[in-house]
């Protein structure tokens, strides 16, 4: 026995340190690579992703106030105070992937686009409740845009581009203070890089080089977060949670960056837009962002072994943020979501009954403020829980999350930008009881 536990420790050993070099070799691929392809991400610091997982995601976004999905603890950083309900090591990593229809009132255009979306790690700590890290996408950064113009016969197009995105590695603490209440927090470092470019385009047969303008903005700072749970019984079956989560005014460092150059035409979409030479390089300029206030209050009702529904309601205030000059002002956000779990019977031998079915719903009165009007977004979410080969005897399970948003931001109206979406999202949770010792020799 005692041989078995020596092997099983190496083994989870060797399981930790993996999941550790993925965790911190995937920084820099979390870092470089943006999905989103939103006009409107030009605006701030990009398009804020949420902290959800495929799972969250799939119903309509709620996970203020879940615990766990009957018994089972899925790692959720939107709410750290969720970390004290951790009973086994899960180990969380996914994809996400978007197709976008974006038209406004004299063009349309479609996009789609895929990438990692979070890595992350959970860990029962028995009566000091559980910890949890991963990295995560904060914000994207992705649009083109162009107009065609002329001067003295001269045809050129004018086009505006952006890229980048900022990624949070953070690492959180919850534990439970008192019978059904929970109380959590994370540290995260925020970092990565957004450029946006303006660009003069010439015909490819003027044999004239193209000017270029990038504002490079490097982003990095340390922000907290925190939240608390109580959970309340109610008979043998059912259970009701309240949620709270929220972020201090956090304040970040900007250093932007003023980049000149020409680029050399060319027909092979590869080798377009490389520059030739620089013509002016700015000093680097630093200044402090801070960013809003948020405030989440969640509620879900559970039936053990059954079903799960719940709601979230969302503030942040993002009034404050200091734009840069020219840039639209930005607005207090609010939003609301709705959605639900159903397990037809866990327990049953047919494959069908044991799936997670999904559903939920989204409505959100975006930061976003165009042309005298607010930017509204609103999606239908669905998605399933797939389980996988389970192992009672070691206490092992797993699972394949996935989900679907079909939404729409903005409207064809006023100058402003119409943009249909589908998002998804595929989860990996891989759940299991590190450095237990086998109860049979």
């Amino acid at each position: 026995m005692q041989k078995r536990f020596i092997s099983s420790l190496r083994n989870k050993s060797l399981q930790l340190l993996l999941a550790g070099g993925i965790l911190a070799s995937s920084t820099t691929a979390f870092a470089q690579k943006t999905t989103s392809a939103s006009p409107y991400s030009q605006l701030g610091i990009g398009q804020i992703r949420e902290d959800l997982l495929p799972q969250y995601r799939a119903m309509g976004g709620i996970n203020t106030g879940i615990r766990t999905f009957d018994g089972v603890y899925n790692t959720n950083p939107s709410n750290p105070a969720s970390y004290s309900a951790a009973r086994v090591s899960i180990f969380d990593a996914g994809l996400y992937g978007n197709y976008t229809q974006l038209k406004s009132t004299t063009r349309s255009a479609n996009t789609a686009d895929f990438a990692f979306s979070h890595i992350t790690m959970t860990f029962p700590m028995k009566k000091f409740g559980g910890i949890s890290m991963g990295i995560l996408p904060f914000s994207d950064v992705g649009y083109r845009t162009s107009s065609q113009e002329s001067i003295n016969s001269q045809t050129f197009n004018k086009v505006f581009t952006g890229e980048g995105g900022l990624t949070k590695a953070y690492a959180g603490w919850g534990v439970r203070v008192y019978k059904g209440l929970s109380i959590g927090a994370n540290m995260s470092y925020l970092f990565g890089t957004l450029n946006d470019y303006s660009r003069v385009e010439f015909p490819l047969s003027s044999g004239a080089l193209n000017p270029q303008r990038q504002n490079k903005r490097e982003i990095q700072g340390i922000i907290f977060d925190y939240g608390l749970q109580y959970e309340q019984p109610i008979g043998k079956e059912y259970a009701l949670t309240f949620g709270y989560s929220g972020s201090l005014n956090n304040d970040i460092k900007e250093r932007a960056t003023i980049i000149d150059t020409r680029t050399q035409p060319s027909s092979d979409p590869d080798n377009q837009n490389i520059p030739i030479d620089t013509t002016y390089m700015s000093d680097r300029i630093s200044r402090h962002l801070t960013l809003p206030l948020k405030h989440n209050v969640g509620i879900t009702l559970a039936r053990s072994g059954r079903w799960l529904v719940g709601a979230d309601f969302k503030y942040a205030d993002w009034s404050r943020f200091q734009v840069r000059n020219g840039e639209g002002e930005l607005r207090k956000n609010y939003g609301v979501a709705v959605g639900g779990q159903l397990t037809p019977d866990r327990s049953s031998l047919n494959y069908l009954k044991q799936v997670d079915y999904r559903l939920g719903f989204r409505y959100n009165k975006t930061q976003y403020f165009q042309a005298g009007e607010n930017v509204n977004d609103m999606a239908v979410t669905v998605g399933v829980g797939l389980p996988l080969a389970r192992t009672l005897y070691l206490g092992a399970f797993s699972k394949i999350n996935l989900s679907a948003e079909f939404g729409q931001m903005g409207k064809v109206a006023n100058g402003l930008l119409r943009e249909r979406y589908i998002n998804f999202n595929i989860g990996f949770t891989l759940n299991d009881r590190w450095f237990r010792t086998n109860p049979l020799d």
